[in-house]
């Protein structure tokens, strides 16, 4: 089987564990990777097998996909140069900081035939592939992503750092438009959101309702969906699922008895299992789990979250901040 050459760009906190993945794929061959940061970019090479460039230019024309995984605000740019030199492109979430931006990539990748994928790692934790053959109908879904603080990352809106990665799960678990959405948000320790809620109500009349904070004393990432006759819990941390049923037969007070279901999960490195996705997509010309669309569908409601708590936020800010005299 003929290896994918691949690079990546940009091997800071993410991008160096994208770069050592590929390199123990037999499938790919790590060509090179590329960093701003000469050292870095050498010790991530070094680490891996593979040779370091300074210009993601340089690259372009000795692979055939790449990772994109640099500061939010450099996707669009590099994404599309990327794609206009005819290279697959797995881009870290939020996949642009416009829709506008986001929608011209979709159009060079689907004129270029491109694979455009997006890097929603949730998608591909155990516990969550394994709730594809337990849904129903959800009614209610309740999602919590509540995180330590951490100084990387603070110049991006909890919203995107975090919600982000609930909402792309939530759209891919129902199959309805949006009704309405109805959010609260604050900042805490910076200038940006870092805690946030979003009640999202869809056309069929499922209800999800997402809190994220990035200022906890704990880690705590779960999510529970409620469909008729059943339960549904999900750990991503612990990658476990518990589910409850409800069973036709009564119990002494008459009411239905529950059946707890447990499921086996595999043991599963959720960015392992994302990157082989894409080179798979790459050597197949297959639509990836993640697509651009979907990457901008979760985007559109993000921006919408955001403006909804900036436009909330302005109308209460001098009850918290009063004016000074």
């Amino acid at each position: 089987m003929k290896k994918i050459a691949v690079g990546v760009i940009g091997v800071g906190h993410l991008g160096k564990f994208h770069a050592a993945k590929y390199a123990a794929m037999p499938e790919a061959e790590l060509v090179g990777v590329v960093d701003l940061d000469p050292a870095q970019a050498a010790r991530v090479a070094r680490e891996c097998g593979t040779r370091p460039f300074g210009d993601y230019r340089e690259l372009l024309g000795q692979v055939e996909a790449v990772s994109v995984v640099v500061p939010t605000v450099h996707h669009y740019q590099v994404a599309r140069d990327c794609l206009e030199q005819g290279v697959d492109i797995m881009l870290e979430k939020p996949m642009t900081t416009t829709l506008e931006e986001a929608d011209r990539l979709i159009a060079l990748a689907e004129a270029g035939g491109r694979i455009l994928q997006v890097g929603h790692i949730e998608r591909y934790n155990p516990a969550v592939v394994a709730l594809e053959g337990l849904l129903t109908r959800p009614l209610f879904i309740e999602s919590h992503r509540i995180h330590m603080f951490k100084p990387r990352g603070l110049d991006v809106d909890v919203v995107l750092d975090l919600m982000i990665h609930d909402i792309d799960i939530i759209l891919s678990i129902v199959d309805s438009p949006i009704s309405s959405i109805h959010t609260v948000g604050v900042p805490v320790v910076t200038p940006i959101t870092d805690i946030a809620n979003a009640r999202i109500i869809f056309e069929n009349g499922c209800t999800a309702n997402i809190t994220v904070s990035r200022i906890s004393k704990d880690n705590i990432r779960r999510l529970r969906i409620f469909q008729p006759k059943s339960y549904i819990s999900v750990d991503y941390g612990k990658k476990s699922l518990m589910m409850i049923r409800l069973k036709d037969e009564l119990n002494q007070l008459g009411l239905p008895q529950e059946e707890i279901v447990t499921v086996a999960l595999p043991e599963q490195d959720a960015l392992e299992a994302e990157l082989r996705d894409f080179i798979a997509s790459v050597r197949e010309r297959t639509t990836p789990k993640v697509s651009g669309v979907q990457g901008r569908m979760a985007l559109a409601v993000a921006q919408e979250i955001m403006q909804q708590i900036k436009d909330n936020f302005s109308k209460y800010r001098d009850l918290i901040q009063p004016p000074r005299a």
